[in-house]
């Protein structure tokens, strides 16, 4: 799937008797910028209407129609004002259309030297006319940073992928399809998760119990052309000299039957079964496999956290980043701010710097024998930026809420096994008290890129969950 491809519908607000030359310059300058960013418009022609623009009834109902011709690929629609604009065109367009789509509203800045007759825009008031019509018409939008902004400036850019970031979050968020690879542990209470919850929001789950992939899997001979791929996909990605050959041929098995079992279900994220089934009735672990699959944009999450994966998922589509599912795990010294994250070895390859190795699972080996758990993956998270989102089905109140925050990954030093990183959160101790009070699970999501305001944009103003945004 092309994430990256994306499409606005874009409305050109005028009121006719500001200067027409400012239309004529603003849409350009608009189309510019997205040409730039290399994002498909839909827009009026300029002899469509007055300049392209939008400002009566009937103006509304053309944008409108053209809108309805291009709906399934209109990923959000972006509301450009070069002067005051007509808040009532504006509205009426967005709801005929219909397409319950992410709108952004850009407003142009008056030149404090220029404001005489020829050159005045007063967009930042009729920006505030536009945004009250939406209000009354019940139609969400989102906002610039700064009130006024011209859409050539950086300020702009930074708006403008953002909104790109919530467009993604809220076409695949609504709809997602998820899989959930087994049953789940036992002892793993708090990865419950209401299926009909998600499914009221539009995320639906598709199940298969791990005995069906055993038995497929050991139907597979060695010399499979679809193994054999596999192991050379598994080899290009990790170092595989620690482990025994015949617990890599194992591993390629299960990710050819897991991969065939997904795409016949058109399935866009995983939950696994991975504590202790596998290990004892199929003698693997599955975490490279895992780690794969959320390199790919494909996210896998363990212990069948199936709401763990739509975190994983959302902080993806978010920046377009692979994002990785993680225990709050360790205190790191007496440094309120600081944690250790944690999990056996299931982390995308993005995440564990240039040395990362597959090995073993020396917590379950424990039990079920070392021989028995090969396929994790070990390697250190590098310093940089991190985010982290959890989303969770709260069945006592019937509600999907989340919370999401930003950090930083450290270089701190760790001696420890699995995949693990050192972070700073601001604040951390106030987090982990919402966590705790608020039936918060011990897993969240993270990635490496700056998210909490995309997905808090995504979150609250277009699905309505309650979130709370960490500071």
């Amino acid at each position: 799937m092309n994430f990256a491809k994306m499409t606005l519908g874009v409305i050109v607000g005028n009121r006719d008797f500001f200067p027409d030359v400012l239309i004529s310059e603003g849409r350009r300058d608009m189309l510019d910028v997205l040409a730039e960013m290399g994002i498909d418009v839909v827009i009026l022609d300029e002899d469509a209407t007055k300049l392209g623009a939008v400002e009566t009834w009937q103006h509304a109902k053309l944008c409108a129609e053209l809108f309805r011709q291009h709906a399934d690929k209109i990923d959000g629609i972006l509301v450009t004002l070069p002067n005051f604009g007509d808040e009532k065109g504006v509205a009426d367009t967005i709801r005929l259309a219909g397409l319950n789509v992410p709108v952004l509203v850009q407003a142009y800045p008056d030149d404090i030297d220029r404001m005489f007759i020829e050159r005045r825009r007063d967009a930042f008031c009729g920006k505030i006319s536009v945004c009250n019509n939406l209000y009354q018409y019940g139609i969400p939008f989102s906002l610039t940073r700064l009130h006024t902004v011209n859409p050539k400036t950086e300020s702009f850019k930074r708006d403008l992928a953002d909104f790109l970031g919530v467009c993604r979050v809220v076409k695949h968020m609504r709809g997602a399809r998820f899989g959930a690879i087994g049953a789940r542990p036992n002892a793993f209470n708090t990865t419950r998760y209401s299926e009909k919850l998600m499914q009221a929001f539009g995320m639906s789950v598709s199940t298969i119990d791990l005995s069906e992939i055993f038995g497929r899997a050991n139907k597979l001979e060695d010399k499979d052309a679809r193994v054999n791929e596999t192991l050379e996909r598994i080899g290009a990605y990790v170092r595989t000299d620690k482990v025994p050959a015949p617990a890599v041929v194992k591993q390629a098995k299960l990710a050819v039957v897991i991969d065939e079992w997904m795409t016949s279900l058109d399935l866009t994220a995983s939950a696994i079964q991975c504590w202790t089934s596998l290990q004892q009735n199929y003698g693997v672990s599955v975490c490279t496999i895992m780690s794969m699959m959320s390199e790919s944009m494909m996210p896998s999450a363990c212990e069948v956290d199936v709401t763990g994966v739509a975190s994983m998922y959302a902080l993806q589509l978010a920046r377009l980043t692979p994002a990785a599912l993680v225990d709050w795990n360790n205190n790191y010294g007496d440094d309120p701010d600081k944690c250790v994250l944690f999990h056996c070895g299931n982390w995308a390859k993005s995440f564990l710097g240039p040395n990362a190795f597959m090995s073993d699972q020396k917590i379950i080996g424990s039990t079920v024998g070392i021989e028995n758990t090969y396929g994790t993956l070990e390697g250190v998270t590098p310093a940089g930026p991190f985010s982290y989102a959890r989303i969770t089905t709260d069945d006592r109140n019937g509600q999907i809420k989340a919370y999401i925050g930003d950090g930083e990954f450290l270089d701190d030093p760790i001696k420890t096994f699995g995949t693990n990183a050192v972070v700073r959160v601001p604040r951390l101790q106030a987090l982990m008290q919402h966590v705790c009070r608020n039936g918060f699970e011990h897993h969240a999501a993270m990635t490496n890129a700056y998210s909490a305001s995309v997905l808090n944009e995504a979150f609250t103003t277009y699905f309505g969950w309650e979130t709370l945004l960490h500071a």
